[in-house]
């Protein structure tokens, strides 16, 4: 090799040494440019095309009554998801799932069309569209199973508990009121995927963030209670073909709101299937003029400033009593002339308890009336409640004074009416209402007690003693307008009333729409429930002592005598006088409620013994009624479906002369 062929042999070499060493150079800083600088964007895209993953509701805690009979629980429900890269023929995937979910073939075209891995096709599906989807799964539709708020008891108690949206967010009611205290922690489920798309293995559910808020609510319902007093609202409402209806049964001495009813119901496993009308709660969100209820609540203000006793005489004027331009009258048209307070309440007359209220100022029933709570929110427990309205006594024309005294001119909601009975029922002392007990952790501890709550003074024991025996005779005494809530054997204090509704489209009182209610207690000498109970619109029967009077009693007899309430009453005679007993409502301890039994203990017995009441839980009322026939039992029935309760107990023996009560229904 000569010396120019050497020259050019390392030209060359050196030639191909540094392009070596450019490339070389080129491939270190392209590999740090992807390995370091663009780390983060390419493994983003990585786990994208390997990972997918997605984000879950939280499951919620339970809500339970204060027998820890489950309200509100939640259960584990499939979904339908579609990765769009694996769907081949997409016009006949989406006939399918259309099919299989009753579903419009366009919609779910629109779902299997969107970019990326991943769409929801239709959320907490059926068992059976579960069933029909699982074929699909060659064509890329997927299940996956995902938390779903649950109501078991359907309608029971739907517009205390309110709802969930498909995200597991409380949207009203007490799913709204105590979200943060319900909801876990959000959960995430990933898989990883091959090349093709197909799914490798799937990963455990796993919290996004630390969590452990997640509570049990225990409520101050009884179940039962509710489930009665729905039961018999409904009735009234339709036997009166009214527009709809309110009850509640309250404790006195507590707040504690045993039941809270409105009808119609829903049912908030399906709330998106019933009108935002039907869903409000109207006991604490309805606003209406109260009627001749409201007279207690005078003779109140009166007897506890000393201005009228229970003996003085008021003329009242032959049924037409003219107040400045304007003329009041007696309900029916009725013609009273010289009556006591005592008869100007059991008899309900308008013109006496006007002349008792002018017997005060406006400033001073103005007072009474804020005292008594009316014009302000209860403050219970229930998002939503409204304040009714009270205007300002300097605003009062002498007309208005007259009428607000007979429950015309003011506007209430049913729990403040309740909450103000409650207060005379408690000897004056105004207890907060409430539906919430406590909040415990999942292992049963209590987080938070809820206690009874005095609100104020309202009136002194004595004129709430004074009030209690004026209401008693309305129910127990000849001529009283609530003479059908009377209870064999048990003193009961209540008031009738009959309000005529405002049309605004007339901007005057309508002489057709009425609010017919009752509200009472018992036993009047020693209270221990107050219920309250409002027929809106009846259409038959448009007096409150014809449509409300028997559910108060209805409601109030099923109580005493089907459910174990140890409310001790001493039975008499119809015609004898109810005498004062002592009692108490159990109120059991927050610790234990977790672990309540959800049915009665009964006592053993021998089945085939002809001569003991059999047990007829769980049995249809045509076995019912064919197996009291066979053995000789007189029954009392009441409501429909499966026996529930019965009293008395199964194992004792027949009596001839006693009926057995027996209660159907589908909700404990």
């Amino acid at each position: 090799m000569n010396r120019k062929e050497k020259k050019w042999y390392r030209f060359r070499l050196f030639t191909i040494a540094g392009f070596f060493s450019i490339f070389l150079c080129a491939l270190v800083i392209r590999a740090f440019h992807l390995q370091i600088i663009k780390y983060e964007s390419l493994k983003h895209y990585a786990d994208e095309q390997q990972f997918c993953n997605i984000l879950l509701p939280p499951e919620r805690g339970l809500i339970l009554d204060q027998n820890g009979q489950k309200l509100a629980a939640t259960i584990l429900a499939d979904s339908v998801y579609v990765d769009p890269v694996m769907v081949k023929n997409r016009e006949k995937t989406a006939e399918k799932i259309a099919y299989a979910l009753d579903m419009k073939k366009a919609d779910v075209m629109k779902k299997l069309s969107g970019p990326g891995r991943f769409s929801w096709i239709k959320r907490k599906i059926t068992p059976p569209e579960a069933a029909a989807i699982k074929p699909l799964a060659a064509d890329g539709v997927f299940l996956l199973q995902e938390p779903n708020r649950f109501y078991p008891q359907r309608e029971l108690a739907c517009h205390i508990l309110g709802f969930v949206n498909i995200d597991s967010q409380g949207l009203e009611g007490l799913e709204f009121k105590y979200d943060n205290q319900l909801k876990g922690p959000l959960h995430t489920i990933s898989w990883r995927r091959d090349a093709k798309g197909n799914r490798i293995y799937q990963a455990e559910r796993a919290p996004v963030e630390q969590n452990d808020s997640v509570s049990n609510i225990i409520l101050t319902i009884d179940s039962r209670i509710q489930f009665i007093a729905e039961q018999q609202l409904k009735d009234a409402v339709e036997a009166n073909r009214a527009k709809g209806g309110s009850a509640i049964v309250m404790d006195p001495r507590t707040g504690e709101i045993l039941a809270l009813a409105n009808y119609p119901f829903f049912n908030p496993n399906a709330f998106s299937k019933v009108s935002a009308d039907e869903r409000r709660n109207r006991a604490i969100t309805d606003c209406f003029d109260p009627g001749s209820v409201f007279k207690p609540f005078v003779a109140a203000a009166a007897l506890d400033d000393g201005v009228v006793k229970e003996n003085d005489v008021f003329y009242c004027e032959n049924g037409s009593y003219r107040v400045g331009d304007r003329v009041i009258h007696e309900a029916h048209m009725k013609r009273h002339q010289a009556m006591t307070l005592a008869d100007i309440i059991k008899k309900s007359s308008n013109i006496g308890i006007a002349k008792v209220a002018q017997l005060l100022t406006k400033e001073r029933f103005y007072e009474h009336l804020r005292e008594l709570g009316f014009g302000e929110e209860t403050g219970i427990d229930i998002p939503g409640e409204v304040p009714g309205f009270l205007r300002k006594p300097n605003t009062w024309r002498p007309v208005d004074f007259a009428n607000m005294s007979f429950g015309q001119g003011i506007s209430v909601t049913a729990l403040q009416l309740a909450t103000a009975m409650s207060a005379i029922a408690n000897h004056g002392v105004m207890m907060k209402p409430h539906v919430v007990r406590a909040i415990v952790d999942s292992q049963g501890k209590v987080l938070e007690e809820f206690t009874p709550q005095v609100v104020r003074k309202v009136v002194s024991p004595v004129t709430a003693e004074r009030v209690a025996v004026l209401m008693t005779s309305v129910v127990e005494s000849q001529g009283g307008t609530g003479s059908r809530a009377r209870i064999t054997g048990v003193s009961v204090a209540g008031k009738t009333g009959t309000a005529q509704k405002f049309d605004f489209t007339e901007k005057a009182y309508s002489s057709q729409k009425v609010t017919a209610s009752f509200m009472g207690f018992f036993p009047a000498d020693e209270p221990q429930m107050v219920v309250l109970v409002i027929i809106d619109e009846p259409e038959i029967n448009r007096w409150g002592g014809v449509a409300a009077a028997p559910t108060f009693k209805n409601i109030s007899e099923q109580v005493l005598c089907r459910l174990d309430r140890n409310i001790e009453i001493k039975r008499v005679e119809k015609e004898a006088e109810v005498k004062k007993v002592t009692s108490r409502v159990a109120r059991p301890d927050t610790a234990d409620i977790m672990q309540a039994a959800s049915t009665e203990i009964i006592p053993s017995y021998d089945p085939a013994d002809t001569s003991l009441i059999p047990d007829f839980t769980g049995m249809s009322l045509r076995d019912v009624l064919a197996l009291c026939r066979e053995r000789g039992i007189k029954t009392r029935i009441s409501g429909s479906g499966w026996a529930v309760n019965q009293e008395p107990e199964p194992g004792m023996p027949i009596d001839a002369d006693r009926p057995c009560f027996i209660l159907f229904g589908n909700a404990f």
